[in-house]
């Protein structure tokens, strides 16, 4: 879990690495709302909003911190931390190294 006053950065240094296909996924704490950043090509990213509203956006890098910032607004209005989770092609979450 990380801080919400931190998840932008942390999101656009990881989503640099990403391979296609491969994606990062934001939860609240109890894991009922999300929003899921979704490689496709080489600066265009699939963005997945499920919570509240259920919708998708296509964007580049550039755009991704103020769509990532107003979807946060909308999906997690009390949180103070977020869990981050790296997800591979099969929409499946990928175990972290230890």
């Amino acid at each position: 879990m990380i801080p919400i006053t931190s998840v932008i950065p942390t999101v656009m240094s990881r989503i640099k690495k990403l391979p296609m296909g491969h994606g990062i996924d934001l939860r609240t704490y109890k894991r009922n709302r999300s929003v899921l950043i979704v490689r496709r090509s080489n600066d265009e990213f699939e963005v997945i909003r499920n919570g509240f509203g259920k919708e998708q956006f296509n964007a580049t890098a550039k755009e991704i911190p103020r769509l990532l910032k107003g979807l946060l607004k909308k999906e997690f209005p009390r949180s103070n931390k977020v869990r981050l989770y790296s997800v591979g092609e099969d929409g499946r979450e990928i175990p972290r190294k230890i």
